[in-house]
């Protein structure tokens, strides 16, 4: 009755039942994977939300790629970053998932594949599978920084390789892509003849200064390339469930695929019309929305490599941006019991590296959300567990 492409083991696994029995038991978990921060205790302006009842919401436009104020103003933020958009090659869609929904539909056949990170983002398999599109891996390396291992993914791709998925900064170790892996990405794409999709929605939270790091892979040659943004992770608003695709690349083959794209989008009609209306009002107040992130997200990470500095068997694997850092631990037990002995033993909940598909063991992945007398507590248990 029911589609291959929906036969997941929906057993839930053993973290993710041993934490709910917690909860239902009334005992104080701390969690350090909280990565929502409107349950982070971020402040928000309170009047954010006044540009949603704008009356002129109430009149629907059913626009394929969004209502034009609404893109100029995705463009303008663009160059906000340095980086030149036309708002005529922004896609407005509800999310970063959907975004890359309507770009294996584009990209691919039922069969093709596409290249992505590892270790990283989980839900990979989960999108491309619902598009019928298989999934392959290139990995990261770490040598006192990430680094893409560009033999690898060169050595990846074949003649079904249709996009090459990059994460950047990447999730969860917090890597930005460097110019000379861009380019090389750029070159690898081109040759290829596959498309580049570039997730950024983590792009405004560097942590650790860089000259040749590269936040936005958009240009006009060699290769065809989608950089996807939104209000979730850029701007601390995942309750407005707004993203964008910015297409960018040689002039026939970009345009080519924008003219698809808007039938793709014009079938779904998704994005609703409040939040196109209000995004200008939204955009324009980047820093004050990206400030309290920002500082709490550099105030845990400043006292995590305090922490992780002093004499204990745990290594903190320098992220560059993003929300989130990986410690490498003792692999003397699996991960698993791990984080089990964590839950069960100290009230923490963090992840496992083998969420975020690291090749071996042993790491676990905190975010660096949590208030900061939470994100403290928790990473002291965390520590004295492995002494």
């Amino acid at each position: 009755m029911f589609s291959a492409r929906t036969r997941w083991d929906l057993t839930a696994n053993r973290l993710a039942s041993l934490a709910a029995a917690r909860r239902a038991a009334g005992a104080p978990l701390i969690d350090l994977t909280q990565s929502n921060p409107t349950q982070a205790g971020i402040p928000y302006p309170p009047d954010l939300l006044a540009p949603l009842s704008d009356p002129s919401a109430l009149v629907y436009e059913p626009v394929p790629f969004g209502l034009r104020r609404a893109r100029e103003a995705v463009a303008a933020d663009y160059r906000r970053r340095g980086i030149t958009m036309d708002a005529d090659h922004v896609i407005l869609t509800v999310s970063s998932s959907e975004a890359y929904a309507f770009l294996f539909k584009l990209l691919c056949d039922p069969g093709d594949t596409v290249l992505v990170p590892r270790p990283s983002y989980p839900l990979f398999e989960y999108l491309a599978g619902l598009e019928s599109v298989g999934v392959e891996p290139y990995p990261l390396r770490y040598d006192g920084e990430w680094h893409v291992d560009l033999a690898a993914l060169d050595r990846a791709v074949t003649q079904r390789t249709r996009a090459i998925v990059v994460v950047n900064p990447n999730n969860p170790t917090g890597s930005y892509l460097k110019r000379d892996e861009a380019s090389r990405i750029r070159e690898i794409a081109a040759r290829a003849e596959a498309a580049i999709v570039s997730d950024e929605v983590f792009a405004d939270y560097p942590l650790r200064p860089g000259r040749d790091y590269v936040a936005c892979l958009a240009a006009a040659e060699p290769a065809l390339v989608f950089c996807l943004g939104g209000l979730s992770k850029s701007f601390g608003l995942p309750q407005l469930k707004l993203g964008w695709i910015a297409a960018s690349g040689p002039a026939k083959a970009r345009d080519e695929a924008l003219d698809r794209l808007e039938v793709v989008a014009d079938t779904y009609l998704s994005v609703g019309t409040p939040v196109q209306t209000a995004l200008p009002a939204l955009l324009g107040r980047a820093a004050e929305l990206q400030a309290p992130i920002a500082a709490r997200v550099a105030g845990n990470l400043d006292l995590l490599r305090r922490r992780a500095a002093a004499p204990c068997p745990v290594t903190l694997l320098q992220p560059e941006g993003g929300w989130y850092a990986t410690l490498q631990v003792p692999a003397t037990s699996t991960e698993e019991d791990l984080v089990t002995r964590l839950l069960q033993e100290d009230d923490v909940l963090v992840h496992p590296g083998y969420f975020f598909d690291f090749p071996r063991e042993a790491y676990l992945v905190v975010s660096l959300l949590p208030a900061p007398d939470t994100f403290a507590r928790g990473i002291e248990r965390v520590l004295a567990r492995m002494l």
